[in-house]
C-alpha cells in the first residue's frame, strides 16, 4: 500500500479526502483517518477507525485529521496508535503531508462523481452543533476558483479513465457542490453573490456537464435564482436535502434554527408544485433536550407532510462545549426509541416512493458495484458491462432490498 484515506461524516470530508489521497500518492505507506465530530457517536467511530486501521496496517504512518481531531486534538494525539494529528486548518496544505508545495491533488478513482468543495466553516450557532469549533467561520471559494476546480475535476477524471473501454465517456458526468453550510456561499465575497449565481455560472461554463447535485441546504438561505434552477433546470438534480433538524417550532427555537415548521413545509410544497419529481431529504434529530411526546409527534409527522424519502435521522447525543448539553436531557433510552420511530416514518415514505418508480425509465449514473443513482438519488441496478461513471437508462420492474431492478 502507499496510502489509505478513510473518510467519516459529510460530503465535504469526502472531497477533502480525495485531495489528501492525491498528496500522498507518491509517498511512503500512510493511513489517514479524516474524522467527524457531528455527534459524540461520530467521535467514537473515529476512534474505532484509528484502532482498527492500526491493527490492519501496523507498519504504516497513521495520521488523524478532520473535525474530531481538530476539536479534541490532544485526545487523539495521545492515542498510542496515532503518529500525527493535522488540524482542519492545514489538512489541504501539501506540506502537511510532506508533499511538495506544487503537488496537485488527484480525485479518487473509486468515485464516479466529482465532489467540489465551494465553502467551508459556519457563522451560525446552533445549540447542538460543535462543527463551527472545528471548521471556523464561513469562507467561500470565489467563482473563478470554483470553475477551475470543476474543470480540473472533469479533466483529471477523464485522464484517469480507460477511454478505450466500451461505453467510456469523456469526463465526469456529475459534480456535487459541497460545504459545511453551502447555502451561505458568497456572503463573504465582494458583492455578496448567492449560491444561485454560482450554480448558474457552472451551468454556463460547462454546457455539456449533465449533472450538478447540491449537498445539504439551509432552506431559509435558498435564494430566488437557486430556487428557480432547482425547480426548472434539468441539469440541476431534483434531489434537495434540507437541514431541517426538527418538525417542532419550540425545539427549532431552542436549537437556534432560523426556520419554522410551516416555512419548511411551504418550501417543499412550492418546489414539488413546480417540479413534481423532486425527492426530499432531510436531517432530523430525535430526542433533543426538552422534547416532549407531542413535540416528537411533530417530528414524525413532518416526515409525511414533506414526503421525506432520504432521511438522516440522528438520536441526540450531548456534545460537551455546546449550549444544548446544559438543557434538560431526554432519557437516552427514550431518545433511541424516538429515533427509531422517525426512521420508520422515513422508511414508509421511501417504500411508497420507490414503489411509484417501478416501471418508469430513469437515467442512472453507474457505480462500480453494479448499482447507480437516478437524478432523484434512488438506487438502481444497472445492466452488466456498463462502465462505472456512465449514464444509462434503466426501467425497473421490481424492488429488491431497497434497490430498483
Amino acid at each position: 500500500m502507499s496510502a489509505e484515506v478513510v473518510s467519516l461524516g459529510c460530503r465535504l470530508n469526502i472531497a477533502e479526502s480525495e485531495a489528501i489521497r492525491g498528496f500522498l500518492a507518491d509517498g511512503p505507506p500512510t493511513v489517514v483517518v479524516n474524522s467527524c465530530a457531528v455527534t459524540a457517536e461520530a467521535v467514537r467511530q473515529s476512534r474505532r477507525a484509528v484502532r482498527r486501521l492500526r491493527r490492519e496496517h501496523p507498519d504504516a504512518r497513521l495520521v488523524v485529521t478532520g473535525c474530531a481531531a481538530t476539536i479534541e486534538e490532544q485526545a487523539f494525539a495521545t492515542m498510542p496508535e496515532v503518529d500525527a494529528v493535522v488540524s482542519n486548518t492545514f489538512k489541504l496544505s501539501p506540506e502537511s503531508w510532506n508533499a511538495p508545495a506544487s503537488a496537485r491533488a488527484l480525485p479518487n478513482r473509486s468515485h464516479t462523481r466529482a465532489f467540489v468543495p465551494v465553502q467551508n466553516g459556519c457563522d451560525h450557532a446552533c445549540t447542538f452543533c460543535i462543527i463551527p469549533q472545528g471548521r471556523g467561520k464561513s469562507v467561500s471559494l470565489p467563482i473563478v476558483d470554483v470553475l477551475s476546480a470543476v474543470e480540473n475535476a472533469i479533466f483529471l477524471k477523464c485522464t484517469k479513465m480507460h477511454l478505450d473501454a466500451p461505453g467510456a465517456h469523456q469526463g465526469v458526468n456529475e459534480v456535487v457542490l459541497t460545504g459545511v453550510d453551502v447555502t451561505s456561499w458568497g456572503a463573504d465575497l465582494p458583492g455578496s453573490p448567492k449560491l444561485g449565481d454560482l450554480v448558474l455560472a457552472i451551468l454556463n461554463a460547462f454546457p455539456t456537464l449533465p449533472r450538478i447535485r447540491l449537498s445539504s441546504l439551509d432552506g431559509v438561505e435558498i435564494d430566488p435564482l437557486l430556487f428557480d434552477l432547482i425547480t426548472s433546470e434539468p441539469r440541476v438534480m431534483p434531489h434537495v436535502h434540507i437541514s431541517l433538524q426538527s418538525g417542532n417550532d419550540m425545539v427549532l427555537k431552542r436549537m437556534k434554527r432560523r426556520h419554522s415548521r410551516d416555512q419548511a413545509i411551504d418550501l417543499v410544497q412550492r418546489m414539488k408544485a413546480l417540479r413534481p419529481d423532486i425527492a426530499i431529504g432531510a436531517d432530523l434529530i430525535a430526542g433533543f433536550p426538552t422534547e416532549t411526546a407531542e413535540m416528537h409527534e411533530e417530528n414524525v409527522s413532518i416526515v409525511r407532510e414533506c414526503g421525506i424519502v432520504h432521511g438522516h435521522v440522528f438520536p441526540y447525543s450531548p456534545r460537551p462545549g455546546t449550549p444544548a448539553v446544559r438543557m434538560p436531557q431526554v432519557d437516552p433510552v427514550l431518545v433511541r426509541e424516538r429515533a427509531a420511530e422517525v426512521r420508520i416514518a422515513v422508511a414508509e415514505e421511501r417504500a411508497r416512493w420507490l414503489a411509484s418508480l417501478v416501471g418508469k425509465p430513469a437515467e442512472v449514473l453507474a457505480e462500480r458495484d453494479g448499482t447507480g443513482h437516478a437524478p432523484h438519488f434512488a438506487s438502481y441496478r444497472v445492466p452488466q458491462g456498463i462502465v462505472a461513471g456512465s449514464l444509462v437508462t434503466v426501467t425497473p420492474t421490481k424492488i429488491v432490498e431497497g434497490i430498483l431492478e
